[in-house]
């Protein structure tokens, strides 16, 4: 149960964009697509609603978000 809580804890912590871009790849399949700065930012203007935080970001609100959204709009310019 503990395990549980930490997990949970870590998951809605607020980051900075660079920690969150290096966990999320980090943990995510070999074979997904990586996520870069000009990626999340992207994300960011499209989800603005997201982000009330300021520019902080957390996995337990953006990371479902960010792979749904990435296989259609991650390769437009």
């Amino acid at each position: 149960m503990k395990k549980y809580r930490e997990e949970l804890a870590a998951n809605q912590m607020q980051v900075s964009l660079s920690d969150f871009l290096e966990s999320y790849n980090k943990n995510m399949p070999a074979d997904f697509p990586r996520a870069s700065v000009a990626l999340l930012n992207k994300f960011k203007d499209t989800h603005s609603t997201l982000f009330r935080h300021g520019d902080l970001w957390s996995v337990d609100l953006h990371r479902k978000r960010l792979i749904d959204w990435m296989p259609r709009y991650g390769d437009a310019s």
